[in-house]
């Protein structure tokens, strides 16, 4: 008995059917899962590492800004890395930044003396999961490479320049009077300090929160006069997530009118 051409072609036909059907059978999903658990890894390390990190505020250093305390439930800020990647920061950013080593006097390392744990919080902390085991510091930009700032003028405000600052979100600074307690009376206001000039590629900074705040004028005495380089500015600060009570846009006004 003989086979049409139709009917010689027609098994084949259902056998490389068949292969194909089983060639797309779906994959498991636990087969798959390692690998879309490695590729969210690498975007979280991406994203963090050139894009944004989340950072908690800590301190009360930037009042009422930021809100944070020891014991409290902080701010939790976005930090923008871009930005700096094409220009400097400017006055009035609020920045984080790594703490040059003069500002690491009160800096406590946060591993776990197990080398394990230590190892685990370490890859964490690359994938964004656990905080970096640094002195990140969060305050505003005040002054800039080769500005004057000083402080303070007969009204109690910082000048660079020689002109005041117009700071609106300052509501803590220490006490001042130009007749009983300025910076020429016996009594002397905590806000003064002596001109300093900022060495290029530096930035002065400051807390929100003046009368609470370890800032430049902490530093002045260290090997960049207080100043901190371009170079540990971590990214600037543009918005709080958390809490949802508290989630706005962090501005960046224009405190030297120009």
């Amino acid at each position: 008995m003989t086979q049409s051409p139709q009917d010689q072609t027609d098994e084949p036909d259902d056998e490389s059917s068949q292969k194909t059907r089983r060639e797309r059978k779906p994959r498991s999903f636990w087969r798959e899962l390692p690998i879309l658990i490695l590729v969210a890894l690498v975007l979280s390390f991406l994203l963090q590492t050139f894009v944004a990190r989340v950072y908690l505020i800590p301190s009360e250093s930037m009042e009422p800004t930021l809100h944070g305390c020891a014991g409290c439930t902080g701010d939790r800020i976005v930090v923008e890395k871009i930005s700096y990647r094409f220009g400097d920061p400017k006055p009035g950013d609020i920045v984080v930044f790594r703490g040059p080593d003069s500002w690491n006097d009160e800096f406590v390392s946060q591993r776990s003396n197990n080398s394990v744990i230590r190892g685990a919080q370490e890859v964490g902390s690359l994938i964004g999961v656990v905080a970096p085991d640094e002195n990140d510091l969060v305050k505003r930009v005040i002054a800039t490479g080769g500005q004057t700032v000083e402080c303070c003028d007969a009204e109690g405000r910082v000048l660079v320049d020689g002109k005041p600052l117009d700071e609106p979100y300052i509501q803590m600074d220490f006490p001042f009077d130009p007749v009983t307690m300025s910076c020429d009376t016996e009594l002397k206001s905590g806000r003064c300090f002596d001109p300093v000039t900022v060495p290029e590629g530096n930035i002065w900074v400051m807390g929100d929160n003046r009368s609470n705040s370890r800032d430049s004028r902490y530093h002045v005495t260290d090997e960049y006069s207080g100043t901190v380089p371009v170079d540990n500015v971590i990214g600037k600060a543009v918005f709080i997530a958390l809490p949802p009570s508290r989630t706005g846009i962090l501005h960046s006004p224009d405190i030297q009118g120009r």
